[in-house]
């Protein structure tokens, strides 16, 4: 067969051929597709939970080209800046107001030759020379000494002695003024040194007395000043009826040997005389006066209490209890301001200079005139004669003249 025959027959072969290589390639270019975007995805799901659990622990970040440091590449923010913090603003309208600070009052000094007075007694005198105090705290003349016992008494002389210690006391001290409160403890059984007497028995009261007597004896012989205080009101009906007898006691026996009896009464009842625990302090504001228990005082009570004794003893004490007084002594004497050269300031005026007020001649140079008739006033000083008033003057107190016959006939 000639060569270009042949040509014919293998075009014929060749078509089919290419035909299935060519759906052949094409098969497989597909499967690839189709195979190469799981594996691609595979991996890089993988590669993230890699680069998760890393930037978990270390913090790294990731971009396309693999990982980075941290902040790395990163445009750094900028920080703002903040406002200046602004001055609070008081508003004046809501804002209470400022109230300046209270100066704090000088303390007093008290002087060497204060004159002292003497409290001694039971816890009411405590009391008392708590108020007391208080009450002469501005006088520098004169000095409180408390010297309370608060369970001592008259009736129980073996827990404290009073007529012992009174004596020593006045020696120690020398007061000016000795006051006393006792008896709010004495309500109990007396031993005396031949029996034992039961309180509100007529032998009770009997030496009660006698002690109430030898006591303000102690002061009174010695020429001090003695104040005693009654007892006060309290919540108990009975200790109340104890006290109004024994203050009536106190206050005739002290009386008797030129004591003098305070009677408080009145500022611890209301006008029923009856026990309170709130009433009037010495400013008239209303306070509580007694504590819980019916029988001690507050503070307000105290000086309420002490208000009472303040105004006899400061009869007592004179000038001496005056916030005003002062040391006289060369510490204390005002600046008089007197020029060091007084010559320099002082120019000499003659007495007898007739500039001094118009005149020629002082005052009473020339004897008064001579005059022949004497005034009024020398008729009533020297002869006791008064001029007669003008008649029809309210002092004319001349008779009318009788009338003549003639001047009854005219009419």
């Amino acid at each position: 067969m000639p060569a270009d025959a042949e040509l014919p027959m293998m075009k014929k072969f060749d078509r089919p051929r290419i035909r299935w290589l060519v759906l052949a390639l094409t098969a497989a270019s597909l499967c690839v597709g189709a195979l190469a975007p799981v594996h691609v995805a595979e991996a890089q799901e993988q590669r993230y939970e890699r680069r998760s659990i890393l930037d978990f622990f270390l913090g790294r970040r990731y971009l396309d080209d693999g990982p980075q440091a941290p902040d790395a590449q990163q445009p750094r923010r900028q920080q703002r800046k903040r406002p200046p913090a602004q001055k609070a603003v008081i508003n004046t309208r809501t804002a209470p107001p400022v109230r300046p600070p209270v100066p704090e009052e000088p303390v007093v000094q008290k002087l060497g030759d204060a004159k002292k007075v003497l409290i001694v007694g039971d816890f009411l005198a405590s009391g008392l020379g708590d108020g007391l105090t208080a009450a002469f705290e501005t006088s520098p003349g004169v000095v409180v000494e408390a010297r309370g016992n608060v369970s001592s008494g008259l009736v129980r002389d073996d827990y404290y002695d009073w007529p012992e210690q009174l004596p020593k006391m006045i020696d120690e001290l020398k007061p000016a003024m000795v006051v006393v409160m006792i008896g709010a403890n004495d309500r109990q059984q007396m031993v005396t040194d031949t029996a034992k007497e039961k309180f509100r028995t007529d032998g009770w009261f009997a030496e009660y007395r006698r002690r109430v007597l030898s006591f303000g004896k102690e002061v009174t012989d010695r020429k001090i000043p003695l104040l005693w205080v009654g007892l006060p009101a309290f919540e108990s009906d009975q200790m109340t009826a104890d006290a109004v007898q024994m203050n009536q006691l106190y206050r005739n026996q002290v009386e008797s040997i030129g004591g003098e009896f305070v009677d408080i009464w009145d500022g611890f009842v209301d006008e029923n005389s009856n026990f309170i625990v709130t009433g009037s302090d010495v400013n008239g504001q209303q306070v509580r006066l007694r504590t819980s228990d019916g029988i001690n005082l507050t503070q307000a009570g105290r000086r309420k209490l002490a208000f009472y004794v303040e105004k006899p003893a400061r009869r007592i004490l004179g000038t001496q209890a005056s916030p005003d007084l002062v040391r006289l002594d060369e510490s204390a004497l005002p600046g008089l301001g007197l020029p060091t050269n007084p010559v320099e300031h002082t120019v000499p005026i003659s007495l007898s200079d007739p500039n001094l007020d118009g005149g020629t001649e002082l005052l009473g140079a020339r004897p008064p005139p001579v005059t022949l008739t004497k005034s009024p006033r020398d008729l009533l000083v020297e002869q006791g004669e008064m001029t007669p008033a003008p008649v029809g003057r309210v002092d004319d107190y001349r008779m009318p003249a009788a009338k003549t016959p003639a001047e009854v006939s005219v009419k």
